[in-house]
């Protein structure tokens, strides 16, 4: 008798595939947006901005010290308290259950990311050389001048391997989703095996297509790293 009903899986493959743009939508959208807050939240820190680099520190604080899963939770049940919460206070006419799974999947993960992307942000632009600030300073540049034409594009360059680890990472994480009715490659498999009762069937295929599209990525990652720092090397040996 064979341990794994082969053809069970294969067959049910595509079905499977139908949740990877869910989980990719879910992953770049945290990303994409975790990157811009992380960087903001990175200089807010760096530049010790009042009130604000206090509150931050807790936030950056929480997020790394609870699960995911738990944040998840605390974000799918508590916004929709809060709506009504509000709704009684204000005697406003929100509408939590008109929320969709997706818009609390996007939201929270975003936020989850934006936490670690904040520190790999801070610790690569602490990385760099301070004097290339103030020689930025000594040319007339403004700060915000200073960091977009010279700290950030190379704080992004030390950053990049982090970065990219944090997505792979992230990309995972999204088989989390499932447990606030995100329907993505991990929900279809759950379904498919409590329809057909294959569970070990269909968690060998979602696993499968999760490595396929994290091996694709992590070449994708150490091709644009690599390409980047051939840049680096030609932009050195122009100012040497």
């Amino acid at each position: 008798m064979s341990i794994i009903n082969l053809e069970f899986a294969l067959e049910h493959v595509p079905d499977v595939l139908k949740g990877v743009p869910v989980m990719l939508s879910i992953a770049v959208v945290a990303m994409v947006f975790g990157s811009i807050f992380g960087l903001l939240i990175a200089l807010c820190r760096i530049y010790r901005v009042p009130v604000l680099h206090r509150f931050l520190i807790l936030y950056i604080s929480f997020i790394r010290g609870t699960p995911l899963l738990v944040q998840l939770y605390v974000f799918f049940y508590g916004v929709p308290v809060l709506i009504d919460y509000l709704n009684a206070k204000f005697g406003l006419n929100m509408d939590a259950q008109g929320i969709s799974p997706l818009i609390y999947a996007f939201i929270n993960y975003t936020l989850h990311t934006a936490a670690y992307q904040a520190e790999i942000f801070r610790s690569a632009i602490n990385a760099l050389n301070v004097g290339q600030m103030e020689a930025a300073y000594s040319v007339g540049m403004t700060t915000a001048q200073g960091l977009r034409r010279i700290i950030l594009p190379q704080a992004f360059l030390v950053a990049l391997p982090n970065l990219g680890n944090t997505f792979i990472s992230l990309m995972k994480a999204t088989s989390l989703a499932f447990a606030v009715k995100v329907v993505e490659i991990m929900a279809l498999a759950k379904i498919i095996a409590n329809d057909g009762y294959r569970f070990l069937e269909m968690y060998v295929v979602a696993s499968i297509i999760y490595w396929v599209i994290c091996l694709f990525f992590e070449v994708v990652f150490a091709k644009l790293e690599k390409r980047m720092r051939r840049h680096e090397s030609h932009w050195d040996a122009k100012l040497a």
